[in-house]
Order: C-alpha cells, then structure tokens, then sequence
C-alpha cells in the first residue's frame, strides 16, 4: 500500500465516524495512529463523553472480529481468557474461549475490576498470546485493545498497575466538548436516552484485515532520521533524570513513540517523521509511564506540566 492510499483510508474512517460522534477529531487521530502503529489506546475521561461509543464506533469501520468486554468488580480473569471444562462425552478437557480471543477488544471501564483482572490482558496486550493451564495459544496479528476509563479519583475505581499501563501505547483524555459540539450531539442523538444504535447510521466496513495489514507495513518501512531518532531517546531519557519524576519512561517508551510517529507522518502524507510528529505524540505517549516523585505531588506539580517542561528544554533537531 502506498502512503497516500494509507492517508486515504485514515481520511474515509474520519468521515465515517463522524456520522455517529460529533468532535474528538484529535481522539479519533489518536485511535487511528495506534491502529497502523499495532498499539493499544487507553481512553481515560468522566461518564457520558463518549468514550465507548466512539470506541465501538471506530470498530465498526473496521471488517475485524469485534468483542466487548464490561469490566466489573466481580469479573475474573477468566471471564476475560476463557477456561478448561471437562467434556463428559469425550472424557476430556476442551477450552472454551473468552472475549479475548478477537481482533478488536474494547475492555470497557476496565478499572472498575481488580487488579488480578485487569493483569489477564498482559500477555496479551504485550505478546499477542494467551496462556491457560499451562498451554499458550496464539491471538490473530490484527489484536487491539480499546480500553475506557473513568477518573481514578471516582468512586469504585481501581487504578492500573504501571505495568498494565506501560502496555498501552496511548493514554487519551476524552474532555467534555465545546458548546457548539454538544449542541450537534444533542441534535444528532438528543431523541433517545439510550446509547445509539449503530445499526440506524448503516456504517459500512472501510478497512479490510487484508488493508489493515498493508497499512503497517508501509508504516514500519516510512523514513526516520537519525537525528529524529536521536531526539527520541534524549525526551526518553530525560524523564528518567528530572528532579519530580520518580520512574521515568522505559526504552519501550522510545519504540513506541518512534512506531507512532511513523504512523502520523503516513496520515500526513508524509514518508519521513518530523520532530513535530514526535512532539505532537509525545504527551500522550508519556503521560501515563511517569512516576511523580513525593515532594512533586506535595507541591502539587502535574505530569502533564512536568512532561511540557521537558519538551521545551530538550532541544529538537532542526
């Protein structure tokens, strides 16, 4: 696939999805750089903005097996992997499968289950595979992880552990929108109470797996200089010595902000990363793979600050 066919599919979702979800063009972005970069999206934002709507939204644009899993304080994990029941007719043991045996997983409030729980995806999310009763299975090439939250300071939340966290590519704040944008959600789904139907808006399939799969290869094999790659590690490694920062981003943190610039610079149209591509993923990327130290959260610093600060003292390529 070409870079211009990849930013001609990203250009076809956008409009599709905007039929259903009005606003969250950045989000919408967000999902689709993940989508052509193999990365999982954690979607963090208060109840009601549309996180789970664009987010099966975005699934239906795409001709993948889709499955949804709503995250509850008593699920366990296997609900999520599936367990080993015995078959009396034959005597022997058969795995029934869960949810997580997909291309397209949307893991919906995924801290209102325990931590046991939410540590079922791991593996998954990391090596694409499954482990059950000692046996490791193997999940389809195209698996994704949609995953949603709500804000840790609401009530009935678990937070993710840093290494459910690190496994995610992108943590996304989903915000409230403008006054002009919820006045269109009001028009376009102000007639029901509950949520949409995506069956009424007749979204049709524009990617394929077969189109999916070429759009990651043209984005693996996109241009990055070294002086782009170089400047990738330095923002890394930065976090890593600041003062307010206890854990800082790990060498994976590079990967994926190398992965995912290449992917924005294809839906730009573009065959090589600018540092502006970097810049523009770097919060995201970063936001949710920082340790505050405890005299920065005494001080009442932010790592959205911190993370800025590091943006405009690490200098860019020119």
């Amino acid at each position: 696939m070409e870079l211009d066919e990849v930013k001609g599919l990203a250009e076809r979702m956008t409009s599709t999805i905007s039929s259903v979800v009005v606003g969250q063009d950045q989000i919408v972005e967000i999902l689709l750089v993940a989508l052509f970069s193999e990365g999982h999206v954690l979607l963090e934002g208060p109840p009601g903005t549309g996180k789970t709507l664009l987010a099966r939204t975005f699934a239906a644009c795409l001709d993948l097996e889709f499955a949804r899993i709503q995250f509850t304080p008593d699920l366990m994990p296997g609900d999520v992997l599936g367990t080993n029941l015995f078959d009396f007719r034959t005597g022997e043991f058969r795995l029934t499968r869960g949810p997580i045996f997909t291309d397209f997983l949307l893991a919906d409030e995924i801290n209102r289950t325990p931590p046991k729980t939410q540590a079922a995806l791991l593996q998954a999310m990391q090596e694409r595979t499954v482990t059950i009763d000692g046996k490791t299975y193997p999940l389809k090439d195209e698996f994704l992880v949609v995953a949603t939250q709500n804000p840790i300071e609401q009530e009935g939340t678990y937070p993710l552990p840093e290494a459910q966290l690190d496994r995610f590519l992108f943590k996304a704040l989903v915000p409230f929108p403008s006054r002009e944008e919820e006045i269109g959600i009001v028009k376009l789904h102000g007639n029901r109470t509950a949520m949409p139907r995506l069956e009424e808006f007749a979204i049709g399939k524009v990617a394929d797996r077969a189109a999916v799969a070429a759009a990651r290869s043209a984005v693996r094999d996109l241009r990055i200089a070294d002086e782009v790659v170089e400047y990738i590690v330095d923002l890394v490694r930065a976090t890593r010595d600041h003062p307010s920062i206890l854990h800082g981003g790990s060498p994976r943190s590079a990967n994926m902000i190398a992965s995912a610039s290449r992917a924005l610079a294809a839906l730009r149209g573009r065959d090589f990363v600018l540092p502006d591509d970097v810049k523009e993923l770097y919060l995201p990327t970063m936001r949710h793979r920082i340790v505050l130290s405890p005299a920065a959260e005494v001080e009442g610093l932010s790592g959205e600050g911190i993370l800025t600060g590091v943006l405009e003292t690490v200098a860019a390529p020119r």
